[in-house]
């Protein structure tokens, strides 16, 4: 199961044949319980998938080699049984495949149409107060963060890359902040980094996470990062629309990933490389 991007504006021939595949061998809704209960289960025999689902062995065998053929499940022989287990590969194949359909792949480096009313400025310590409040805006939505409390100007500078640290000013006031910190102390990660963006309550539907990200990105870019990631709640559309306008894309849903408020939240997990990579 392999995937791509769009290039120059198409969904390749040989992208939209693979992808018309996939979807048809979905098309049987037998063939999707029979694929969220080999996920479920992580591995399991055919005996087992036909008796959980009431049907016949044969029946259950046919659906899954369907399932097999364009790579969804994998097959293992266990003595006289026949051993079902999901590939990894589809948990990213299928969302990617359904952004690039859907054209949620962007085709550009970086947002379009950026707002020329609202400059970026790279942040100063002076900034942190403003900093912290429209971090404290963004908790206050319930879909922004995992965090419940702001941490503390120390911890948000030690946290955060230098020179790559950034906020929007609407009017000569800060109007939201973009930074991004190290996912590993490890050599091999030193171009890697997880980004945050937010917007202050006021000015949203302005364009201020758009000019934020487009600095952000370009600056990685010319700053030597060559990856940036991202976990979004998928509750959060306008972040998740604004991230894939800047060539960030699905790399997968991580379930019930931690609790937050007493309840279990799933994100989201979107990737940007740099072209060149």
């Amino acid at each position: 199961m392999t995937i791509s991007a769009p290039r120059d504006g198409q969904l390749s021939a040989d992208d939209a044949t693979t992808y018309a595949e996939w979807f048809a061998r979905l098309g049987e809704p037998m063939r999707v319980r029979l694929l969220h209960a080999v996920a479920a289960a992580g591995s399991t025999s055919v005996g087992a998938l036909a008796e959980r689902l009431e049907i016949s062995e044969s029946t259950c065998s046919h659906h899954v080699r369907k399932l097999a053929e364009v790579g969804f499940v994998l097959l293992h022989e266990e003595g006289t049984a026949t051993r079902v287990s999901v590939n990894q590969a589809c948990r990213t194949g299928l969302p990617h495949a359904a952004d690039a359909v859907l054209g949620l792949l962007p085709l550009s480096c970086c947002p379009r149409d950026v707002p020329a009313d609202v400059p970026v400025r790279a942040m100063t310590d002076d900034d942190l107060p403003a900093v912290r409040r429209i971090y404290a805006e963004g908790i206050a939505t319930g879909d922004a963060t995992f965090e419940t409390e702001v941490p503390d100007e120390d911890a948000l500078r030690a946290q955060w890359l230098s020179g790559h640290r950034w906020v929007a000013e609407v009017a000569g006031a800060v109007a939201g902040w973009a930074a991004a910190a190290p996912v590993s102390a490890r050599e091999c990660y030193a171009g890697v980094a997880e980004t945050s963006v937010y917007v202050g309550d006021g000015v949203r539907g302005r364009g201020v996470g758009k000019a934020l990200l487009h600095r952000q990105v370009t600056a990685a870019d010319e700053g030597g990062l060559w990856t940036l990631q991202n976990s979004i709640f998928p509750e959060n559309r306008a972040s998740l629309a604004l991230h894939r306008s800047a060539g960030f894309h699905t790399v997968g849903l991580r379930e019930r990933v931690a609790r937050h408020h007493g309840r279990w939240r799933d994100t989201v997990v979107l990737e940007r490389r740099r072209a060149e990579d």
